[in-house]
């Protein structure tokens, strides 16, 4: 289920405090995100389209230089496959973890218990245990 406006407020704040107390920690967060590996490829592809429509107007420009054209030519069309890739792997991503949250949402509706983490499963058991509840 999706976060309110003032719930998101609240995880970036204490995230932001978070990173502010553990950088070590906020760093190593941030490089398992994907989203930070999707933008710094679009950017890197949105670089390589500058770059090569600069070597292609470089080219023409110098009239002599069709090595610039054919380099810029290349450079542009990779960089663009690429930024295209990358956008359709994370389209992909988000369109799974969607449907990830929609099935987990289904279930719950539904009336079966959403299976929890081990950890939180252990400790509901050992919570059924203390009260004298022996079946699992």
């Amino acid at each position: 289920m999706p976060l309110s406006e003032h719930e998101q407020r609240q995880l970036e704040q204490i995230e932001q405090a978070l990173y502010r107390e553990d950088p070590k920690f906020g760093r190593f967060v941030r490089s398992s995100d994907p989203r930070v590996h999707y933008k710094r490829k679009m950017f890197q592809s949105l670089v390589g389209v500058l770059v090569g429509v600069g070597l292609v107007v470089a080219g023409v420009v110098t009239h002599h230089h069709v090595y610039f054209e054919a380099g810029g030519a290349v450079v542009l069309v990779v960089s663009l496959v690429w930024g295209v890739i990358n956008w359709r792997q994370h389209l992909a991503r988000t369109q799974q973890a969607r449907a990830k949250a929609k099935k987990r949402q289904d279930r719950r509706r539904n009336g079966q218990p959403a299976r929890g983490s081990l950890m939180e499963r252990f400790e509901e058991r050992w919570r059924r245990r203390q009260e004298g509840d022996r079946r699992m």
